[in-house]
């Protein structure tokens, strides 16, 4: 009898070993919303619907595009920057825009464009009365272009529990000195001035991030902040997003074992998935069409936070 338990317990282990792992328990296939070019996506929820917001297009200043649900439909609908701000070349392109609303209504675009004078990209905001705009650029110089960064992009605001606003944004690094970089640095309420120190939250020190670490986002959880970021060269398919913890919004943050989002983990149905801005239990990110380096879409996964840890699906 001892001799056929064992024999049963030894088939029983090698069945679970071998068991299909049901299909419910699979990260479903990311959605794509925009199928057209529409690169590092900021997505805002308002009392109206949601509105997204992407890196120039064409002719496009700062494309945007609204749906009922977060899954859609998507329509692009028009060019949310009313004005080219006075210190911004005209032909540089304005990437990576975040739009938030402030506690009297008005809503803030921040994004980054390059400067007349040297060229460097730099921090500016601009205001409107609706979500969609047209945004009017805010004053005459840029909000943050600290020659020692190198180029400051990729902005990206939060509002602490307590209401304070903050704006997270990076800095470009260079060549012979330290690499890319992303800082934290707290907003008055009229989200245009920026008051206090800023904070370096994390810096590209991994291997794999290839001095680059880039597009912020911020998910306040149960007792942590998690700070999602793009790592690698946008136009590999390496190109890949990681998160990082900290018990205060000043950290210090510590990154995860592993990546969050890539080609590989995504089973390839994304190329190069990055730019990732975490709204409403949705992960938002854009991924290159086509098989190849021409336009990038917006996808979408739900994400929830068992934990404090970032689970998709």
């Amino acid at each position: 009898m001892r001799l056929k338990g064992l024999l049963l317990a030894l088939v029983m282990a090698v069945a679970a070993a071998f068991a299909v792992v049901p299909e419910a328990a699979a990260i479903s296939a990311p959605r794509l919303l925009i199928n057209q070019d529409f690169p590092d996506p900021d997505v805002l929820k308002t009392a109206w619907g949601y509105f997204a917001f992407s890196t120039s297009t064409g002719a496009t200043r700062i494309p945007f595009a609204a749906a009922p649900a977060p899954e859609g439909p998507w329509r692009v609908a028009g060019d949310a920057l009313g004005a080219v701000p006075v210190w911004a070349k005209t032909d540089g392109g304005f990437w990576a825009p975040d739009v938030t609303q402030l506690a009297d209504g008005t809503f803030v675009l921040y994004f980054a464009a390059a400067q007349k004078t040297g060229g460097e990209m730099c921090l500016g905001a601009a205001t409107a009365a609706k979500a969609q705009g047209p945004y009017t650029p805010a004053g005459d110089r840029p909000l943050v272009c600290a020659p020692e960064d190198h180029g400051d992009i990729d902005p990206q605001t939060f509002v602490d529990a307590d209401g304070s606003r903050h704006l997270l944004y990076k800095s470009d690094g260079a060549a012979t000195g330290p690499p890319a970089a992303i800082w934290t640095q707290q907003l008055q309420a009229d989200g245009r001035t920026l008051t206090g120190p800023r904070t370096e939250l994390l810096r590209a020190d991994l291997t794999a991030e290839k001095a680059v670490v880039e597009a912020p986002s911020v998910v306040k959880t149960a007792s942590r902040y998690l700070l999602f970021y793009s790592a690698d060269t946008f136009q590999s398919t390496g190109y890949h997003t990681c998160y990082a913890s900290a018990p205060v919004l000043a950290g210090p943050f510590v990154k995860a074992d592993a990546q969050f989002l890539s080609t590989d983990l995504l089973g390839g149905k994304v190329d190069a998935p990055g730019g990732a801005d975490v709204v409403d239990g949705h992960i938002f990110f854009h991924g290159w069409l086509g098989g190849g380096r021409t336009a990038r879409g917006l996808y979408e996964l739900p994400v929830s936070f068992p934990g404090d840890v970032p689970k998709l699906g």
